[in-house]
């Protein structure tokens, strides 16, 4: 059994859902994970937003925006009245529901409860619209076998009890459609794996089911060496080891949640990452094996903030940076990048939530000083910070301002803090001298 998640471009219209129907109906039975279609995750946060804001009114016009756009699928979508009647009659319960929620006080349940409708409504239409093509389908919903711990993290023990029981009492089908990104949290309300997170149902339910293969299909052809919206002549890669992959993803490569690799990884899962506007093409395979050494790919991650504590007096005294550390623990606060000198620790975060209470700990101890803006270059490779050819990156130094460099903390990346300024410079200088062959 495959594992296939489809992105909300890829059931973004009536034309790329026929084409994702035309795509899983071969007979070979498969677990299929959707996202919203594209949009609505936004309009239904820009709900959320209304609501948090007091604007009722707001809320109300957007939901009603919405829901005219789904009427308009309806219609082309599908071919009886009694089908569309039947169709209509949940969409019309989603959007009402959707209006009664309008009037709540804002909180993150509310909010959870409201991004979660896109999801249902594209999972229950693909799946009635499947059936009237006669594909042997039946809809496995999320919120029966999906939950995340107190720790926020999948319950796996949960997943897999339920999901197989679920799959169990089902009448049999060739293909199965279940929700990427909601799920449930520990205490049963309604909870989600975070913008993105369809990528991450996808290859919890791969491990779960030990599938053959989990595919991510989107609107791109696998994952490119560098940022096709930044740089010229970029391509995809064939083929990406696990940590390869991790590395990219989670210091900015758009295509793959960062969580995504974790599950497969742990099962040894190929996963693959295809186009749903280009089936024909390769794509991307993500597996254990390597391939080659040396830098691959470049990625850039956004909103980051570089925080550097001096302190003479206590820097090298015992027990500094577990000071130090023990502060962003206290504060939940993951540390990206961190250099040291004889006078400073200067380290990076990308989650400035508590960087006032953060800040307010560490200079009772030390002076601080804080950059926002700025951007971490990563380049990953197998074996990249040992290859005879890695040395050409450093030809980026006489072009742009580098705050901080973390070399050899991994053998499969080499990072740079830069300002955010400098971010599509850097990519494209870096292109350049690594893949290149440009000497400057």
């Amino acid at each position: 059994m495959k594992v296939l998640k489809f992105g909300g471009t890829s059931v973004g219209s009536v034309d790329n859902i026929r084409k994702v129907k035309e795509l899983i109906a071969d007979g070979d039975k498969k677990i299929v994970v959707l996202s919203a279609m594209s949009g609505t995750t936004n309009i239904l946060v820009e709900i959320s937003e209304n609501i948090k804001s007091g604007d009722t009114a707001a809320a109300l016009k957007t939901v009603e925006t919405l829901y005219a756009k789904y009427n308009v699928v309806i219609d082309d979508l599908f071919e009886t009245s009694e089908l569309k009647q039947e169709i209509g009659n949940y969409v019309d319960a989603i959007f009402d529901y959707l209006r009664s929620l309008t009037s709540e006080s804002h909180t993150e349940l509310l909010y959870n409860k409201i991004v979660s409708q896109g999801e249902l409504l594209s999972t229950y239409m693909f799946t009635k619209y499947l059936i009237q093509e006669g594909v042997n389908a039946r809809l496995l919903p999320a919120l029966d076998f999906m939950r995340i711990d107190k720790s926020i993290e999948p319950d796996e023990f949960y997943i897999k009890q339920n999901l197989q029981r679920i799959i169990d009492e089902a009448l049999p089908a060739d293909i199965y459609i279940t929700q990427g990104f909601i799920c449930l949290d520990a205490y049963g309300n309604v909870a989600n794996l975070q913008r993105g997170g369809s990528d991450y149902t996808a290859t919890i339910i791969g491990a779960v089911v030990e599938a053959d293969e989990v595919q991510i299909w989107t609107d791109i052809d696998g994952m490119h060496n560098n940022d096709p919206r930044f740089v010229d002549n970029t391509h995809a890669i064939s083929n990406l080891s696990f940590d390869e992959a991790a590395e990219l993803a989670y210091f900015g490569a758009k295509i793959l949640h960062p969580q995504t690799v974790m599950p497969a990884r742990e099962a040894n899962i190929p996963v693959r990452l295809k186009n749903t506007m280009d089936p024909e093409s390769y794509g991307t395979l993500i597996s254990k094996q390597t391939d080659g050494d040396g830098i691959k790919a470049i990625a850039a991650k956004d909103n980051i903030t570089a925080i550097k504590i001096k302190s003479a007096r206590m820097l090298l005294a015992h027990g500094f940076l577990k000071k130090v550390f023990e502060i962003f623990e206290k504060y939940e606060t993951p540390i990206d990048m961190i250099t040291t000198s004889e006078i400073a620790v200067s380290l990076t975060i990308d989650n400035d939530k508590f960087l006032a209470d953060i800040e307010g700990e560490l200079k009772k101890f030390s002076s601080v000083e804080i950059d926002n803006e700025q951007s971490i270059v990563c380049l990953v490779g197998n074996s990249v910070v040992s290859h005879s050819d890695t040395h050409k990156l450093f030809k980026v130094l006489q072009d742009i301002p580098v705050r901080m460099i973390s070399y050899g903390g991994s053998n499969n990346n080499i990072s740079l803090l830069v300002n955010t300024s400098d971010k599509i410079e850097a990519l494209q200088h870096l292109n350049a001298y690594v893949f290149e062959g440009v000497n400057s």
